[in-house]
């Protein structure tokens, strides 16, 4: 079964943003200012985000897809989602751009240019 992250929903009401004391208008409530929507929209673009983590798990597994280490509750924070693309707002509903990775062969992923750019020269800067 999986279950998808939606972040609770609040009241429209005047909060800590909110000018003045209470409904004085009369109008059937204080609209959002623009602070409140800015956070509002960032919160639910972070949960959009960050929901493709589990559906990536759901898709393909709680295994490395490079050591073939598998995971369990208790130590599913190591099993990561890499990118195959490098961009993180890539997230196309059918996976084609993740790969589950534990910790260890995400950070060997995201390293080994710089290791065959530090060991071909290609890191020093050009003499001209």
């Amino acid at each position: 079964m999986t279950r998808s992250f939606r972040p609770p929903r609040r009241p429209a009401r005047g909060g800590a943003g909110a000018k003045g004391g209470g409904d004085a208008k009369g109008g059937g409530g204080a609209k959002p200012s623009l602070e409140e929507l800015v956070r509002e929209s960032k919160v639910a673009r972070a949960a959009r985000t960050h929901g493709y983590r589990e559906r990536s798990l759901a898709l393909h597994g709680w295994i490395c897809a490079r050591c073939a280490r598998e995971f369990d509750a208790d130590n599913l924070h190591l099993l990561t989602v890499h990118h195959r693309d490098g961009n993180h707002e890539h997230n196309p509903p059918d996976g084609s751009n993740w790969e589950n990775l534990c910790v260890y062969c995400h950070e060997a992923e995201h390293t080994k240019g710089l290791l065959g750019d530090y060991l071909t020269g290609r890191d020093r800067p050009s003499r001209s």
